[in-house]
């Protein structure tokens, strides 16, 4: 398939046939590629990567903030014959906790139970669910900008209500967590579809993994500042700065992103003609009509939601019960809680920003073909973390060894963002804002499920039901990983393709 000056990476028949075919063809190769550093698309990695941290300091803050708004005397005296406190909790920890759990005067507590507790940190996923499909069609028809800036917007401005309506009720809080679900479920399909008309071929992974990583940069900062500001502060204020960051942001998105690079109005000649014929076809918009029977029957997109969902079970049983975990097995107080619980995801964001480079160099030196590395690198980030989180249910009470191997298995985690987490770009570029919103989809529901089994099954507070969620989380993202290496490719599959390049594969 001629391009103006080029060829596109996705028009070849080898690619169709051989996993082990160059990504470029070598016309374009010949194409001289513009300087990284401070280039346009650099940039747009760099405000997705901002972000994505501000996202997820969006999504995060309820699971420190809960537990300065949980009235823990209350909750416990309410049902004290259910609890077990297995670990010994040390005399400097019940003197921090006693003046940690203050608020300032004037801020409200509430006695939620832990089923209630789980119910709310799940909320924000009921919403979650609905737009990740909507928002990646639309993003792939008219562009990812407006959805990606106005999603974190409209959640940024529904968190500014928080307090508001933790004091109206549980009811209203778990209303209130839906709706930014609901509007923060774009995000990330409208990232996708972005990168699709954005990212060159062999610079995806680490343009993708770099803005996805992000989220976990933003986990570890907002998970110590989020208690720090509950202690000084009080827990209202946690969601009155994250809100005011999102909005803040978001001023920022507007006025310096576009769609492609078309119609971005700052980039040059060189890096415009370099991303556009590197791409090919497959970075224009899709059109209205989606090959849905096709994606239903693909194997290749099952195994991305299959292997997702799995790996999101672990990692969202973190996300939003780990400080819970920190406080009532291991007793720690609030601002030790925040700063531990941030660990793993600092451990998640270097991993997974380092392996997009890797993988992208093994690319370009065709050491591995496509296929090989999506199927490597997911493997590393799923099967092995499982072991740690195995390893975390023999812990028993040492909060030095649970720590440990927490962090360990988020730092192996981070491997599977240059894996299955960009995997969609690799079988379909053209519906990549679609398929990530079908796999994310998918993927949410753990993000619903996960913090409800985990409130049933710790509902004594015992080392006993903590164990049972860590091998739970291990065996089902051991799973995913070995179903990934057996269904999973690199390939663009056949009803991805325009029909600019099916005339071209007949031609040949």
């Amino acid at each position: 398939m001629a391009l103006q000056e080029g060829y596109s990476i996705n028009s070849t028949v080898d690619d169709q046939d051989s996993d082990t075919a160059p990504l470029l063809e070598k016309e374009v190769e010949k194409i001289t590629v513009p300087p990284k550093c401070c280039s346009v698309r650099c940039n747009l990695a760099a405000m997705m990567f901002f972000g994505f941290a501000v996202v997820y300091g969006l999504r995060v803050n309820l699971s420190v903030a809960m537990v300065a708004m949980v009235n823990g005397t209350n909750d416990q005296s309410s049902s004290n014959s259910n609890i077990s406190i297995d670990c010994p909790v040390p005399n400097h920890t019940l003197d921090n906790n006693s003046q940690s759990s203050e608020q300032p005067e004037g801020i409200p507590r509430y006695s939620w139970d832990s089923e209630t507790q789980g119910m709310l940190l799940g909320a924000f996923f009921f919403g979650y669910l609905f737009t990740q499909i909507p928002g990646g069609y639309l993003s792939g028809r008219f562009g990812g900008s407006l959805f990606l800036g106005g999603g974190v917007l409209g959640t940024a401005v529904l968190t500014l209500l928080t307090p508001l309506s933790a004091q109206l009720g549980a009811k209203w809080l778990f209303a209130l967590r839906a709706l930014e679900g609901f509007g923060e479920g774009v995000t990330f399909p409208a990232m996708m579809a972005m990168w699709a008309r954005w990212a060159p071929p062999l610079e995806r992974a680490r343009l993708m993994t770099f803005s996805g990583a992000g989220s976990n940069f933003g986990a570890f900062v907002a998970l110590p500042l989020t208690g720090f500001i509950c202690h000084s502060l009080g827990w209202p204020a946690v969601f009155y700065s994250c809100g005011a960051a999102g909005c803040l942001w978001a001023v920022f998105w507007f006025i310096l992103v576009s769609d492609e690079p078309r119609t971005h109005p700052r980039i040059s000649d060189r890096e415009k003609h370099y991303i556009i014929n590197s791409i090919g076809s497959q970075g224009m918009p899709h059109g209205w009509s989606v090959p849905v029977l096709s994606m239903l029957f693909s194997v290749p997109l099952w195994a991305i939601i299959i292997s997702q969902m799995c790996s999101n079970w672990s990692y969202y049983t973190l996300l939003t019960s780990l400080p819970t975990y920190m406080d009532t097995v291991l007793h720690f107080d609030l601002q030790q809680n925040s700063f531990l619980s941030a660990l793993p995801y600092l451990a998640g964001w270097l991993f997974s920003v380092g392996s997009g480079v890797l993988a992208d160099n093994l690319l370009e030196r065709k050491l591995l073909s496509v296929t090989a590395v999506r199927k490597i690198f997911t493997f590393i980030g799923l099967f092995l973390p499982a072991a740690f989180l195995l390893a975390v249910g023999f812990t028993g009470c040492s909060g030095v060894l649970a720590v440990t191997f927490l962090t360990l298995s988020s730092a192996l985690g981070g491997f599977s963002a240059a894996g299955v987490y960009i995997n969609q770009i690799d079988i379909a570029p053209r519906y990549a804002g679609t398929l990530l919103g079908i796999t994310n989809t998918f993927g949410t529901i753990p993000g619903v499920l996960a913090p409800i089994v985990v409130g049933y099954l710790t509902r004594d507070h015992s080392v006993t039901g903590w164990r049972h969620v860590f091998w739970l989380s291990a065996g089902v993202s051991a799973f995913g990983a070995i179903f990934y290496v057996i269904f999973g490719t690199g390939k663009i599959q056949s009803w991805a393709r325009t029909d600019e390049e099916s005339d071209t594969d007949i031609h040949n």
